[in-house]
């Protein structure tokens, strides 16, 4: 006589999440905003953004190329120099002070929320259970809020210097603030995603066979 076992109700306790895998996920995830929020603190503290001709346009000053007629060791000829002002009215171009002060303010703004964002995700891995996971998914929200207001920070800039802009004139500071906000959106997704996916993780496998 055959005994035919049948399986009903819910799946069964099998193993747990892989302790390796699950470490190296949120390792990851954290490593990357990390390495997101230093470009981001280097784009918004050095603010250098564009250049256009013999001017430099940044979140902090506005910059003109000056030549100088110099005559060290012998040598006759020009150097060039930057003259950098706070005072955009001076400089005559006091109608790009309001977009340069909205860039300014959500830039910073941004890495402030990725900082603290960062500071949760790395709390939620030295504690444990529920609170962890209020910790991790309260940090996920901010390193999104993060790449939102990134965004609008880089689009005023754009937008609002948009006579001057050029695709080669942007400086590589420009460019790794693009690539932090890209990364705070990445990270931010990735995780919020890795709750819902541990428990696939944790799924005991194939059913009892016969």
């Amino acid at each position: 006589m055959t005994v035919i076992k049948i399986r009903m109700g819910s799946v069964p306790q099998g193993k747990s999440t892989p302790l390796f895998l699950d470490l190296f996920c949120h390792s990851l995830i954290i490593l990357c905003t990390s390495l997101s929020v230093v470009l981001s603190s280097v784009a918004v503290c050095d603010g250098h953004w564009l250049l256009a001709g013999h001017h430099m346009f940044g979140l902090w000053y506005f910059c003109s190329l000056e030549k100088q007629q110099s005559s060290e060791s012998g040598y006759h000829g020009f150097k060039a120099s930057f003259n950098c002002t706070r005072h955009l009215k001076e400089a005559g171009v006091e109608d790009l002070g309001m977009g340069l002060a909205v860039c300014r303010l959500v830039t910073t703004l941004a890495v402030v929320s990725a900082v603290f964002g960062l500071e949760l995700l790395v709390m939620s891995q030295a504690s444990e259970g529920r609170n962890s996971s209020r910790c991790w998914t309260l940090g996920a929200w901010l390193v999104l809020l993060a790449g939102v207001m990134a965004v609008g920070g880089i689009a005023t800039f754009v937008l609002w210097l948009g006579t001057f802009a050029t695709l080669f004139g942007f400086t590589l500071t420009f460019w790794c603030q693009f690539t932090a906000t890209f990364l705070f959106f990445l990270n931010g997704m990735a995780a919020r995603q890795i709750r819902h996916i541990a428990p696939v993780w944790s799924f005991s496998g194939n059913p009892d066979k016969l």
